[in-house]
Order: C-alpha cells, then sequence, then structure tokens
C-alpha cells in the first residue's frame, strides 16, 4: 500500500518558503535599501569610556562645517522623553520598580562604551561621520564595575548613587520557609554554581532607521527593520516624541533577523524623526556591526546558584535559587522582566512540589540586557538541566533514570506547576524514549570506548526541556479577496526570517482553492494594519494562524453564499478549487475574479479573525547532543545530535526543522563559542568578529529532527510553538556532553560556558 500523498496546502503541507527565491537572489528589500529623494544622513557619536562625567566642546565650530545640516546633544533635545522601561513588577518590599532616567542622549554622564553623546547630520553618512568626530569630548573618569558577580560588593563603584547601590530590583518566588524546612531533611543535597554569560544577538542584518516628517499633516514616518511596528508606534508617541499615536506611522520592510533585539525602541528611532521635523528632509542612519556590539540590547549574562533536594530515591523535594542578572547601565524595555521568565519556568518537566527562588538585577557599567531568543527560558532550562544531570551522577541513577524518576508523568496532566504554569499536555517520557532510540544511547560504550583508542575523549548529553510561549493574549487577522481572485492577508505580526507569508498563505491558499502564489502577506505596515502585537515568544503562528483560521472559514462561507446566488444552487453543494467556486461534481463555476469583481460594495469579500488565548503553550522536548574532545588542545566537536519535539501540531514541516536547526546553532554558538566580554575599565574587548567568535558552518553537525507530538488544548488548532525552542534545549545538552566526557576522563563534574579549547584544556590539566 503506498504512502498517502501530503497535501499541497494547510496545515501539515511541506510548502517551501516562498520568501525564498527573493531573498537568495538579492532582491529583498531592507531598511538600507531605501532612501528617500533628498535624504540627509545622521550619525551617532557614541561613548568611547564605561562611566564618566562628560562636557562636548566644539559644537559651534562643527555645526559650521560644510554640508553639517544639524548637531543635537541632550541640551537641544531636553522636549524629547526617555526611552522607556515597561516592566513594572512588584518587589519583594510590596514596591513597584522604578527605572532610573535613560536619556536618548547622554545627559553630562555616560554609564557604558557606546552610550550616545551626539547626533550630527550632514548631506553625507561620510560628512556626519567626519563631523561628528570632530567633536571634542572631556571625559571625566569614574570608577567601573562591570562583573555581574561584583556588582553588589560594599565595594564596588555605584551607578546610580541615588539607588543607595547597585541593586536595580530584587523579587521572589515561592515559600522561602517550607523550602528551607525541607531542605533541612532531605537525605541529600545537590547544588551548582554557574554562569550563563552575556551574547550578543548578531543578527545578519544591522540595525537601521529612516525617518519622515509631513509638514501638512502633521505626521512622521519610520521605516526600519522591527518585530512589530506597533508597540514601537506607542512608545515614540506616549513617552518620546509626546503626540497623538495617529500621527507616527512605522513602515517596517525585510527584517534580516531580529531574535528579540529588535523588538525595541533605541536613540536612533525618535532622532531621526525628530531630526527629519527639524530640518524638513527626510533623515537616514544606518549602523554598523560596532555599533551593534554596544549598543543594541545583549543577552543572558546570570550568575545563578541552584539546589535540589532528595529523597533516599532520587526524587526532588524541593528547588532552591539564588539568581543575579546583570541589567547593564540602564533597565532596558522589557529587561526585568527576563530573568522572571527564568522563575516562572525553573521548575522543567520536573514533579517538583516545594521552591523559592530569589532574582536580583544588578546595574553594571555595560550595555543593557533584554529578550535574546528564549528570553530567559534558555538561562531556566541550563540551570535545572544541568542540576538534574549532577543528581543523576552524584547519586549513581545516571542522566536517563535520575530524569524518568521526576518527570511529571500523563496521568497528572494537565498540570500546575508550584511556579504556577499550567501544562495542558505533554508525555515527556515518550519523547525522551524516542530521542535515546534515534541517538542510539545503548551503543554510546562502544562508540566511547573507540574514541578513547584514538586518545579522544567522548562524552554524551540529555536535556529535556519546557517552555512557555504564545502568552495569553490575540492577534487578529483580516482576509480580503481581490477583484482579480487573489487574496491578501492583514496581520500585525511581523516576520523577521521565520517565513509567515508561507505558513499564513498555505492555510488560506488550502481554503480557497488558490495556489500560494496568489495570496499575498501585508505585515508592518501600522497604516495598512490596524491593530498588532508583534512576534516575539513564539506567539505568530499559536495566535495569528488561528486567527487565520477563523477568518478564512468566514470568507470561505461568505463567497459560497455569493456563488450560490450566482449559479442558483445552495452554498452546501458548492466547493472552492483552483481559483473557482464550483458546484460538486458538475462541470458548473464561476471564478473568483469574475465574483469579485462583480460584488458590490465588497463587504463580503472581506473577513476578520481574533482568536482570544486565554493562556499559554508549552512546547517541550528531548535533545540528545555526543561530542569528542581531544585533549591535547582541548577541542570540542559535537559529532552527533538528536532532538524529538512536543509542538502540539505541525504547520510546516520545512519551516518546523529550519526553526529549530537555527536555534540549536545558536546555542551551540553560546555553549561552545560566544561571549562578551568586558574588561576592568568596562571596554568591551570582544567588540567586533576579529574577537567575538560565532559558530561557523563547520561547526554545526548533522542533526537528526523528529516530533513526537501531543495536541495542546489551549490553543484552537492545537499548536504549541517552535521559534524559541531549539535555543532553549541546546545549551544544557551540550554542556552535559562536554562535562559526561570531562567527567569520565578526570571527574571533573562542572565547566561553565563557553566550553572553549583553552577552557577545556585549562580544566582538564588542572584536574
Amino acid at each position: 500500500m503506498s504512502a498517502k500523498k501530503p497535501a499541497k496546502y494547510g496545515i501539515g503541507a511541506p510548502v517551501r518558503r516562498r520568501e525564498d527565491p527573493a531573498l537568495i537572489t538579492g532582491t529583498g528589500r531592507y531598511t538600507d535599501d531605501i532612501t528617500p529623494d533628498g535624504t540627509l544622513h545622521g550619525f551617532v557619536l557614541r561613548s568611547q569610556m564605561a562611566h564618566a562625567d562628560i562636557t562636548v566642546e566644539g559644537i559651534d565650530e562643527v555645526r559650521a562645517m560644510p554640508g553639517v545640516k544639524l548637531v543635537w546633544t541632550a541640551a537641544d533635545i531636553a522636549d524629547l522623553g526617555g526611552l522607556p522601561c515597561q516592566a513594572n513588577m512588584e518587589l519583594a518590599d510590596g514596591s513597584r520598580l522604578t527605572a532610573p532616567p535613560h536619556p536618548v542622549l547622554a545627559d553630562g554622564r555616560v554609564r557604558h562604551v557606546g552610550d550616545p553623546i551626539a547626533f550630527v547630520v550632514a548631506e553625507t553618512a561620510s560628512a556626519a561621520r567626519d563631523a561628528a568626530e570632530a567633536l571634542m569630548i572631556d571625559y571625566d573618569p569614574l570608577d567601573v564595575v562591570v562583573d555581574t558577580a561584583a556588582a553588589l560588593d560594599p565595594d564596588a563603584p555605584v551607578i546610580w548613587p541615588e539607588k543607595g547601590s547597585n541593586l536595580a530590583f530584587e523579587y521572589h518566588g515561592g515559600d522561602a520557609a517550607e523550602t528551607e524546612r525541607v531542605f533541612a531533611g532531605a537525605a541529600r543535597v545537590v547544588e551548582l554554581s554557574l554562569v550563563n554569560q552575556r551574547v550578543v544577538a548578531n543578527y545578519m542584518e544591522t540595525r537601521g532607521a529612516i525617518g519622515e516628517y509631513d509638514a501638512a499633516t502633521g505626521r512622521y514616518t519610520l521605516t526600519t527593520g522591527t518585530q512589530g511596528g506597533h508597540s514601537m508606534r506607542k512608545i515614540l508617541a506616549d513617552d518620546i516624541l509626546k503626540v497623538d499615536e495617529s500621527l507616527i506611522r512605522v513602515v517596517t520592510p525585510d527584517v534580516g533577523g531580529g531574535f528579540g533585539t529588535k523588538n525595541f525602541v533605541y536613540s536612533e528611532h525618535p532622532l531621526v524623526l525628530h531630526a527629519a521635523k527639524t530640518l524638513g528632509a527626510p533623515v537616514k542612519w544606518t549602523g554598523d556591526r560596532g555599533d551593534h556590539f554596544v549598543i543594541d540590547s545583549h543577552g543572558r549574562d546570570n550568575v545563578t546558584t541552584g539546589r535540589i533536594a532528595l529523597d533516599a530515591e532520587g526524587r526532588i523535594l524541593a528547588l532552591q535559587v539564588d539568581l543575579v542578572a546583570a541589567m547593564g547601565a540602564y533597565l532596558h524595555q522589557f529587561g526585568p522582566f527576563i530573568p522572571e521568565g527564568a522563575l516562572m519556568m525553573a521548575t522543567g518537566l520536573y514533579d517538583i512540589p516545594v521552591w523559592f527562588m530569589k532574582v536580583r538585577g544588578v546595574f553594571t557599567n555595560t550595555t543593557p540586557t533584554d529578550a535574546y531568543r528564549g528570553a530567559g527560558r534558555p538561562e531556566a532550562a541550563y540551570l535545572i538541566e544541568r542540576l538534574i544531570d549532577l543528581a543523576g551522577r552524584e547519586t549513581g541513577l545516571g542522566q536517563v533514570e535520575i530524569r524518568r524518576r521526576n518527570f511529571i508523568p500523563p496521568q497528572k496532566m494537565p498540570y500546575t506547576t508550584v511556579t504556577g504554569q499550567y501544562y495542558d499536555s505533554g508525555e515527556f517520557d515518550a519523547h525522551l524514549a524516542l530521542a535515546l532510540e534515534q541517538a542510539d544511547f545503548d551503543g554510546f560504550a562502544a562508540r566511547r570506548a573507540k574514541s578513547r583508542a584514538k586518545g579522544r575523549l567522548r562524552g554524551i548529553g540529555l536535556a529535556t526541556y519546557v517552555e512557555i510561549c504564545a502568552f495569553p493574549g490575540s492577534e487578529e487577522a483580516n482576509v480580503v479577496l481581490n477583484d482579480d481572485g487573489s487574496a491578501t492577508l492583514y496581520i500585525g505580526t511581523q516576520s523577521n526570517g521565520q517565513g509567515h507569508a508561507t505558513a499564513y498563505g498555505q492555510l488560506i491558499a488550502k481554503y480557497l482553492g488558490l495556489d500560494l502564489d496568489k495570496v499575498e502577506t501585508v505585515q508592518g505596515d501600522t497604516d495598512r494594519v490596524r491593530t498588532g502585537e508583534g512576534t516575539g515568544g513564539s506567539r505568530s503562528i499559536p495566535l495569528g494562524l488561528a486567527s487565520v483560521d477563523i477568518a478564512s472559514k468566514v470568507l470561505v462561507e461568505q463567497i459560497r453564499q455569493l456563488a450560490a446566488e450566482r449559479l442558483e444552487t445552495s452554498a452546501a453543494d458548492l466547493e472552492l478549487v483552483d481559483g473557482t467556486v464550483r458546484i460538486v461534481g458538475t462541470d458548473r463555476s464561476v471564478s473568483l475574479a469574475e465574483l469579485a469583481a462583480s460584488t458590490p460594495g465588497k463587504a463580503k469579500l472581506k473577513a476578520h479573525g481574533n482568536f482570544q488565548q486565554d493562556g499559554a503553550t508549552y512546547p517541550n522536548g528531548t535533545h540528545v547532543c555526543e561530542v569528542e574532545i581531544d585533549p591535547e588542545t582541548g577541542a570540542t566537536t559535537i559529532v552527533g545530535y538528536t532532538v524529538v519535539d512536543d509542538f502540539g501540531v505541525t504547520v510546516n514541516p520545512l519551516l518546523l526543522e529550519g526553526q529549530v536547526h537555527g536555534g540549536i546553532a545558536q546555542s551551540i554558538g553560546q555553549a561552545l563559542h560566544e561571549a562578551a566580554i568586558y574588561d576592568e575599565s568596562g571596554q568591551l574587548v570582544t567588540a567586533s568578529f576579529l574577537d567575538y567568535a560565532m559558530p561557523r558552518a563547520d561547526d554545526m553537525p548533522s542533526i537528526r529532527f523528529e516530533t513526537r507530538n501531543v495536541p495542546s488544548i489551549t490553543n484552537m488548532l492545537g499548536i504549541k510553538g517552535a521559534g524559541e525552542a531549539g535555543t532553549i534545549g541546546a545549551t544544557p545538552a551540550v554542556m552535559n556532553a562536554v562535562v559526561d566526557a570531562l567527567d569520565a576522563a578526570r571527574g571533573i563534574r562542572h565547566i561553565d560556558m563557553p566550553a572553549t579549547p583553552s577552557r577545556v584544556w585549562h580544566a582538564l590539566n588542572a584536574a
């Protein structure tokens, strides 16, 4: 019997990305490809010191330079508001979080290398740069702190004196007294301190921004790469420019990667808009890679101590965590929320009845941190999966049995964790078993022996993970049948590489009986799309596609009703196929184009969908990584990688696999290569690709990928989300594999990321 042929379109169809032909042939259209007539060019002069009082001199002379149109320092834009922090959580003492000011341009004091000092606009980009570099900055240096772990030391330099220390906030979760009581009576306590190092997002397209102003209407237009223009528009209007939101249009062309970091408003956005209004001409700023390293928000940077209490059989009785998270010099837009993500997901897939977690955010003289792919959940998974692995070693249960013994069993689903998360579905041992089978876990001992014979160290590591995504909310969709028989979707998510036009389009194409090239997706224009919550937290497909599904079904019924009148039949007897509406079993039909062109008023050619999700979804899975280490050099090679995920429902297996591969690549980068390192003076010594090690193609293993899905009962379509999952499971899997090799060889049971050749070599020789 032959296998069932996969559907051409619809959920589950392996549709190739329709976005790719333009992108791989160089015909994409990014912010830097756009230059309106009469455009002037801006340049931001940034601080070369990490902490200093400053005076800017030579402003009048620079304003007189040929081609210079404008020179601004903080005093010149005093009417603009600052960059807001949108976190407003309740703290441990019952107060609400308050953020210190984050000015668009530094006002008398700089607090990290790259802090913007002046904005210069000139006729050309090179003239703007030359003029900015002619400004003289007088620095009066202040003491610097860059080390997250040292930020709260009594003698540490204080970045915001009015706060009295570098403690930005402290919040707690769980029951401290009960947790201490359980630990006191535990048969065994396993403790681990680890560093989740700072990383740089390094998307392919650096940021840029074009500001325009129409004096006749009083409207601003910002063209820039975003992860959602509607939220950016609101912040610009309410907090910085202080105008009605309707007076700002945000346009997002193609976006070359986002990873969370393009969610945010940065200084350049209001600067180009305000300058365009002032000068009566478009103003364009294009950041280079050096700008990205020092000003775009960084990720991670946690120092954490975790403890688990175990009974005599190796079951977890309680979890205790002390997490210190670097916020950088300012509280960034969502920055304080990120360690909260670690707090929510700290228990992983395990049935843990008692917990307490203390989270402290600290100021350092560094670039602010904020959401980076996974946003707190990778940090949580790394902590609990390194802890559970260590517990398996110390109890003798091993890395598989310790997990199985502590998994939340299927019969307890749905399950509310002690941290308050509602896992609506999942069979965790099932994806673990499949991953072990696919990775040939039972054959590992023989492979280790072969490596040993070659003088190599071999290790295998596991990580089972869960993440929270598709948070409660909605994403409205509007689908329109056009006069030529094509369809257009208007939706407020924002693709930055995920393939939204393909995923949305394949569903609309199935319902309307169209080819995919007859479906257009409109995103990235706040004038054309009424509302939007943007892209982040793997929300676009679970929420957006559900709304597309609703709108498409409504539109199909409206089209059937129109066609029924035209064909003088019952709507129930009609099907949409090949661009026509046809009476089933006959050759009588009307084309969608004919029907649309002849429909008066067009109201029936439009449909709205807005799925409201009340809870989050929780994708989960198992990663198995196998490594080989050369003890002579410390170099680690990943020789096997297997992942089995539960994403609820697979919308498009090709898109899905690409998302998983990309996430794993980013986490392999963090585990083995990447680290943003500051010296004692606050200089970012890894501020270019000469010093910051990115993973390359030959660092990537061949990845075995499968799904073992259990549909979500929270999401209308059963989808759990997938965009960040690869990033969450991979770092602990890789590091557990490295530790497995080091433990077998020298009894080394912990090493911090990144496990560079130097770090591994020194650990081996020290042992």
